[in-house]
């Protein structure tokens, strides 16, 4: 199975994974550390995390590769292992997936500010996310994933890396955060905005992960359909974050997002998971829900 457009027209809503750094911290990644270093030095924890969410019935899985751009790694002294350890990162969920999922490549930002607000050139993040890419598909992902964006020039920088690479269908998910005037980005980029731009340069599914709960994902879900006729990719945060105690605290649980789902479906998500906060158990609710919906008909 390495076709999205074959099991989403067989299930017509796909179920991605939930979060990976909260599952990595349960099994004692510090932090301040560096998640893809286990790729390396604890790949078999790395592998149970997409063991479970695999278990938990998600047809997507993403990588242990977010921060796998050569601009990130070289912050952990890892500049020189950007190829090896996204390469295992793929390898490690293609492994756990089989034939029970997709494996889709997780690239986040570089962490740097494009010209001319930074010094960070196109070409530069083009071929900082090339190298990332490239290994990612090596490794036997299914698609490419360029995630958690909020900068519209970076985001086209990395899909045009994809394109440059590989032939694999590209998700570009876009940020948003609810201000005085509505959703953007930290960029100030708009739902709409993005939707329509990503869509124009090319992207095979758009989206919205993290920022919020189901209940802002939903409302920038419905800002974006109109403007775009590809799958929207929809992965809210278990709520909004509070911090407790110096830590950053998700508490919605699994019924309480799952009881969302038919709200955000109707608002135009195609493949819906979890980031921040969400874990195996929220997908397993999300599941149950999709596959309930769709016996009685009625998961569009």
């Amino acid at each position: 199975m390495n076709d999205y457009r074959s099991l989403l027209e067989e299930k017509q809503i796909l179920i991605a994974d939930g979060a990976w750094g909260t599952e990595l911290a349960a099994r004692g990644l510090a932090v301040g550390e560096a998640p893809e270093r286990w790729n390396l030095d604890r790949a078999e924890q790395v592998r149970e995390v997409a063991e479970a969410y695999v278990r938990a019935g998600a047809d997507i899985i993403l990588t242990n590769s977010f921060g796998g751009n050569c601009f990130k790694l070289r912050q952990a002294s890892l500049g020189h292992a950007v190829t090896e350890i996204n390469r295992s990162a793929a390898q490690l969920s293609r492994d756990a997936a089989g034939d029970d999922a997709l494996v889709f490549g997780s690239v986040g930002p570089t962490g740097q500010f494009l010209e001319p607000l930074g010094s960070l050139t196109v070409a530069d993040a083009v071929a900082c996310f090339a190298e990332q890419i490239a290994a990612l598909a090596a490794g036997g992902a299914d698609a490419i994933l360029i995630e958690t964006q909020t900068d519209l020039g970076e985001a086209k920088a990395a899909l045009t890396a994809a394109r440059e690479q590989t032939e694999l269908p590209v998700v570009v998910s876009m940020t948003f955060d609810q201000g005085a005037r509505g959703y953007a980005t930290m960029m100030g980029v708009s739902p709409r905005q993005a939707a329509e731009e990503l869509t124009a340069a090319g992207a095979d599914i758009v989206g919205a992960n993290c920022g919020g709960g189901i209940e802002q994902i939903i409302e920038v879900i419905a800002l974006m359909r109109p403007v775009t006729e590809l799958p929207l990719w929809a992965k809210p945060n278990a709520g909004l974050p509070e911090l407790v105690g110096g830590k950053t605290v998700f508490r919605q649980g699994p019924e309480e997002m799952a009881s969302h789902f038919a709200q955000l479906v109707q608002a135009g998500a195609t493949i819906v998971g979890g980031c921040c906060g969400t874990t195996p158990e929220h997908i397993v609710r999300l599941v149950a829900v999709r596959d309930r919906q769709c016996e009685m008909g009625s998961a569009r």
